[in-house]
């Protein structure tokens, strides 16, 4: 088992907040949002492996990231968490939630439901890997490459976060494009059937996002029986940036 620890930004102090970010994503991505919460809470803004300043392994599942996140709340003695999970983190936090309830004592899942969804990241694996970064040596010529397969510029945008000078005149990516390739079907993975947290539960959605429609309540209330789900108006799947004004207050009012 890996003893690696997970990096993360720890603010605040009083309750721990864990937050999970989404695919391709990392814990910078809710730099602003965290500080508002740790004015009331202790906010971890983690990086899950494969992702940011976090250890890369080629072993890459959800299994894997929720063994990551139980050795981190062990490492750091920390009892009766809250955790949000966006996206792929919001998939973390429900399969952790359900192996390990009494670690956490309130979930919330943003923009994604324990059903499983078909692999659709391939424009953006294979513009990631178009790259070649002896030739594309600035960030404007990898964006303009990128460009190429991926057209929607606040995709690029947040893709770009992860580009780093790792070294002089020489830029890499922060996540594990190898193992991320590798693994993608793993992605899309469905919370395993039978699997119950008691808990309170929130689901939060965007209202332009189809990512949780009607058809997905009743296998949220199979899997959380203590959920309601709420819709953020004017976002979609990245609502936390996207609307952050109402979606803290959302959360706000949720764990209080």
């Amino acid at each position: 088992m890996s003893t690696k620890i997970l990096h993360s930004t720890i603010k605040g102090s009083g309750k721990p907040l864990l937050i999970l970010h989404g695919y391709f994503g990392m814990s910078d991505n809710w730099k602003s949002l965290g500080n508002q919460f740790s004015e009331e809470y202790q906010v971890h803004l983690i990086d899950q492996r494969n992702h940011g300043r976090s250890f890369h392994e080629d072993e890459f599942n959800y299994e894997v990231l929720v063994e990551d996140l139980r050795s981190y709340i062990e490492h750091y003695q920390l009892e009766k968490v809250y955790i949000i999970g966006h996206s792929m983190g919001g998939k973390t936090a429900m399969l952790f939630a359900v192996m390990y309830p009494k670690l956490l004592e309130k979930l919330i899942v943003v923009d994604i439901s324990p059903r499983m969804y078909q692999p659709h990241h391939n424009a953006i694996l294979a513009g990631l890997n178009s790259i070649d970064f002896s030739v594309h040596n600035t960030r404007n010529l990898v964006d303009g490459k990128l460009s190429e397969l991926i057209p929607e510029l606040g995709v690029r945008q947040f893709l770009l976060k992860n580009v780093y000078w790792k070294e002089k005149g020489q830029l890499d990516y922060r996540f594990n494009l190898e193992s991320l390739t590798e693994n993608n079907p793993e992605i899309g993975e469905a919370l395993p059937s039978f699997t119950v947290f008691e808990n309170k539960t929130l689901f939060l959605k965007g209202a332009n996002s189809d990512y949780i429609t009607q058809n997905e309540a009743p296998i949220i209330e199979a899997h959380f029986p203590n959920s309601k789900i709420v819709e953020i108006k004017n976002a979609g799947h990245w609502l936390h940036a996207e609307n952050p004004k109402d979606f803290y207050i959302e959360v706000s009012d949720f764990l209080n």
